[in-house]
């Protein structure tokens, strides 16, 4: 029988999600609470792997188990097992065919930037200081969803066999007169993928990047001629939807 586990978590102080050999992790806490409540050694496989720092909003697993499980008690007992930065939403019996990671559609990632210190923000947002033209950054993320390779990027020797993913959405909202946030959602994402696009169109932003030269970073596939990777802190899952 396949479970998926819905789940939210502040990324600060695990080395990302997935199990590393020497330092903490999200999924490393997920299946050590889940192995101690069932018994049973469990193995549960992500939505998608976020890096060191960046949090989910919403996150999904799946992990197979052998008998009926009463998804609303696991729950509960979730939550009172998992440290204060991960919290779980929901345990569902899903079909044994689904899989948190291959059968999701679309995730969507925001990027959330600050231009006024304010102490409230200093580990969710990206704090910046220069003179930024969002107007220029929203014709400029627009252009992402008219391509579909985005090599430009992607981390540099990133493991991936392709860097072909499809933008459905790409656009810059402002909350407040001093905090904007960047929402992007794609059939998938790259390595590193959101923070480089980020600092890129901040680039555009302060000047430093036209339009055009948008578009030809874009074409050249070339990571060496993208921005720089924006600060993990600022970055969220948000949503994944199946």
């Amino acid at each position: 029988m396949r479970y998926f586990v819905t789940f939210s978590y502040d990324g600060t102080r695990y080395h990302g999600w997935q199990i590393q050999p020497n330092d903490d992790s999200v999924q490393a806490r997920l299946q050590g609470a889940l192995s101690l409540l069932l018994r049973s050694e469990i193995i549960v496989t992500g939505a998608g792997r976020t890096d060191a720092g960046v949090h989910a909003r919403m996150m999904v697993a799946h992990f197979d188990f052998p008998n009926e499980i009463d998804g609303r008690q696991l729950t509960y007992k979730l939550n009172k097992l998992l440290p204060r930065d991960i919290a779980v939403a929901k345990v569902e019996r899903v079909a044994d065919d689904l899989h948190a990671r291959f059968s999701a559609t679309s995730r969507m990632y925001c990027y959330y930037l600050h231009t006024a210190k304010n102490p409230f923000l200093s580990f969710t947002s990206c704090e910046l200081h220069y003179q930024l033209d969002f107007n220029k950054m929203n014709e400029a993320a627009k252009v992402l969803m008219e391509y579909d390779d985005f090599g430009a990027f992607c981390k540099a020797h990133a493991d991936v066999k392709t860097t072909l993913c499809r933008v459905t959405t790409a656009e810059w909202h402002q909350t407040s007169p001093t905090t904007w946030y960047f929402e992007i959602r794609a059939n998938r994402f790259l390595r590193n993928m959101v923070r480089a696009v980020v600092g890129t169109l901040v680039d555009v932003g302060r000047g430093r990047v036209t339009l055009d030269d948008f578009r030809k970073i874009i074409e050249g596939k070339k990571r060496t001629e993208a921005g720089e990777s924006m600060p993990a802190h600022a970055l969220f899952l948000e949503d994944i939807t199946y």
